[in-house]
């Protein structure tokens, strides 16, 4: 079992837990009010930093609600943030884009996020062909 050191930013927020049997992401919740005009940028503070183990990153993606119940698209499709980020001060945030007028309100939960492994070491080698069977491709498989 891994072991990853969190800081809380807010002594009094709701700490980080694994809903046994829903999803194996962790919800991550909005640390402070965060208003929005339709069109604008804003960074959402999240209220924690980690020190993440050597070797593993975190990838943050939006919760499958967020843009329904926010009007909010997360700039950068899904955040990575590797192990180098880990300083004190380190808070993760996310980065959004509103679609609407729209207020975020302290402890709602906005995106979520896994621990994973960070890419092995890989060395391409350059061929002519290919031996896998053409697919037809890109969107080759239709739309049902």
């Amino acid at each position: 079992m891994l072991e990853i050191k969190i800081k809380y930013f807010d002594k009094d927020a709701e700490k980080i837990e694994l809903v046994a049997g829903k999803s194996d992401w962790f919800d991550l919740r909005a640390s402070e009010e965060v208003e929005f005009k339709a069109g604008e940028f804003k960074l959402v503070p999240l209220g924690v930093a980690m020190k993440l183990p050597e070797g593993y990153e975190a990838h943050i993606a939006p919760r499958s609600s967020t843009f329904k119940n926010f009007g909010v698209l997360q700039t950068n499709s899904v955040g990575v943030v590797d192990n180098s980020y880990s300083g004190d001060e380190d808070m993760w945030k996310m980065p959004c884009l509103a679609m609407r007028d729209t207020v975020i309100r302290k402890g709602d939960r906005i995106c979520q996020f896994r621990i994973m492994q960070k890419q092995p070491v890989i060395n391409f080698v350059e061929v002519e062909h290919l031996d896998g069977i053409n697919r037809g491709g890109f969107g080759s498989t239709g739309k049902n």
